[in-house]
């Protein structure tokens, strides 16, 4: 059997005797052993030195052995304390009250050696793989409370750097990024200052731009550092690795004189180009840098290399805007000038091409067909019409474009009047073997508007629909009221029919031109308002145009308040428009 270790052994027995003999058994296997005659010196003598067991006669004068232990096990500094009890008593009810009351072990008297030694050297056993177990626990909890630390470290460092994110990504500004980012990074980690500095790669200097710092440290901003004067940490920087020091390995100094009295981190900012400037971290020397705040600052530091590409690119884009905005003003005021310029030239030719049908039609040219002279006379006429709608199509547009054309309202009976705009269009659609078709209701509010505009509007539209429509579809004009009805729960539009429209208050009206047997694609549809835009392969009758029709309907509504939309699919198209009542 394998003996316990030397152990610390207090022996309590009144009677001389068995201290003696128990003494005598313990000391020979190397144990050290105290002994007491009653209750009250034992607990003096375990307050004073606490044994590692104790032997402990339950029938003693004064103090008995059950009340000693029970203050033993009421005492936190001794209840540990393992207690073996000692008697001559074979009464069960003896044993189990020793057990209640904390002993671990029972000794009958006479003693037998060989017992005593076995029941002590388990027990002492049983002490010292307790003691090994607390140590152990303590060494867990320790662990268990640094790794719980360095989460909640490591959760604090993601708070701050999602914080840091969201600040940086709100801004499409250089320096705000950066400025925001050293004060948050200094804030977060309780630095005493946080620079950025940027490069100039030609110069081989670095600029420090943006700081956070503490009142008593000296400002570095606007100081230049030759990249000469670091050339290991340089070298470790430009290669896109974080550095830490402390004492500088020669004499000279950089930003405020820093050798020797910081720990300081650097740590480089990087973006597709390549190291761009460098992160600067202060901490006092006493102090450094562990692993998580290193990581937490290259993670920054990779946040606002992202912020800046961003910021770079907004501004790029901005510039293209701006640019695109000015050729866009100058191919108006071009286009504009174009106009008026070609106004009284075109006025002059079609002043002279009246004045040539006037000379020419008494002598019957123009009405042989075979005529050669007839051919150009009605090429030359069909132009001027054209030219001269162009130029007023943009002379329109600029006026609209300028926001200066008052607009004249007036009210009108829409049904009637719709019915005779769709009469010019009879003998067109006939021709062309189209069907023109209307559905408008009867009873249709007053409409306050300008008359001009939206005749013009509707005329358009209508002869986009003959120029697009193939022969045998059909081409409709249909209006229709929109009122809002509100219940408890959700606002609902609700498309009025005639009968139920007079209980409903309208807030809008719907005037659709409708035809069938074309379609337009998605991408064209987000394209078709544009100036100048026509769509390829899609005129059957070769009418052609100037792609100024429709550019010049959106902006007509735009000015009366109406909103145009299109929609199309299933070999439909539809223009709606819709007028505030």
């Amino acid at each position: 059997m394998q003996l316990a270790p030397k152990a610390d052994i207090l022996v309590v027995d009144d009677v001389p005797d068995n201290l003696r003999v128990l003494s005598a058994m313990l000391s020979a296997r190397g144990h050290e052993v105290r002994k007491v005659r009653n209750g009250r010196l034992a607990l003096a003598a375990v307050n004073s030195a606490p044994p590692d067991l104790i032997l402990l006669d339950i029938r003693m004068e004064g103090m008995d052995g059950y009340e000693v232990c029970q203050h033993l096990k009421a005492d936190i500094q001794t209840c540990n304390i393992p207690i073996i009890f000692l008697s001559a008593l074979h009464d069960v009810f003896d044993k189990v009250k020793a057990f209640e009351v904390g002993g671990v072990d029972y000794i009958t008297k006479p003693f037998q050696v060989e017992e005593v030694l076995a029941r002590v050297e388990n027990q002492l056993t049983i002490r010292n793989l307790q003691k090994q177990l607390q140590e152990h626990n303590t060494v867990l909890e320790s662990r268990v409370e640094e790794r719980t630390s360095q989460l909640q470290t490591m959760l604090d460092y993601e708070a701050l750097l999602k914080g840091i994110t969201d600040r940086v990504r709100d801004s499409f500004d250089e320096e705000q990024i950066l400025q925001a980012a050293v004060e948050e990074v200094a804030t977060g980690l309780g630095l005493i200052c946080c620079d950025v500095g940027i490069f100039d790669h030609e110069a081989n200097t670095e600029t420090i731009l943006y700081e956070y710092r503490d009142a008593d440290i000296a400002s570095a901003q606007g100081e230049v550092v030759s990249l000469d004067v670091l050339p290991a940490l340089y070298q470790q920087t430009l290669q896109g690795n974080p550095f830490q020091f402390c004492v500088l390995p020669f004499s000279q100094s950089i930003t405020r004189n820093i050798g020797g009295r910081f720990a300081i981190l650097n740590c480089p900012l990087i973006d597709d180009q390549g190291v761009f400037g460098t992160l600067w971290l202060f901490k006092p020397r006493s102090e450094w840098f562990d692993s998580l705040e290193i990581r937490l600052v290259q993670q920054v530091a990779n946040q606002c290399a992202i912020a800046l590409r961003q910021a770079r690119l907004y501004q790029e884009v901005q510039q293209q805007v701006e640019n695109l905005e000015r050729l866009h003003v100058l191919k108006d005021d071009f286009l504009s000038t174009v106009s008026h310029e070609l106004r009284s030239p075109i006025a002059n030719i079609k002043l002279a091409t009246q004045l040539l049908e006037m000379v020419l039609k008494p002598t019957g040219i123009l009405e042989d067909t075979s005529s050669k002279a007839a051919s150009y006379f009605h090429i030359l006429q069909h132009e001027c019409h054209r030219e001269i709608h162009l130029i007023n199509d943009l002379l329109d547009l600029t006026r609209l474009d300028a926001g200066v054309e008052p607009l004249t309202m007036t009210s009108i009976d829409l049904a009637p009047w719709l019915g005779h705009l769709t009469e010019p269009f009879l003998a067109r659609v006939e021709a062309q073997n189209q069907h023109l078709q209307t559905d408008i209701p009867s009873q249709l509010p007053t409409l306050a508007t300008d008359l001009h505009y939206l005749e013009r509007i509707l005329t358009e539209l209508l002869n986009n629909a003959c120029k697009y429509t193939p022969a045998g579809e059909s081409i409709t004009l249909s209006a229709q009221v929109i009122s809002e009805q509100i219940d408890q729960n959700s606002l609902q539009v609700i498309h009025s029919s005639e009968d139920d429209r007079a209980n409903l208050d309208p807030t809008s009206l719907q005037i659709c031109v409708t035809n069938t047997g074309i379609e337009i694609s998605e991408d064209e549809r987000d394209r078709i308002f544009d100036k100048f835009y026509r769509i390829p392969n899609n005129d059957p009758w070769k009418h052609g145009g100037t792609g100024l029709g429709l550019a010049l309907v959106k902006k007509m509504s735009d000015h009366l308040g109406a909103k145009l939309s299109v929609f199309s699919g299933n070999q439909q198209t539809s223009f709606i428009l819709e007028l505030p009542i």
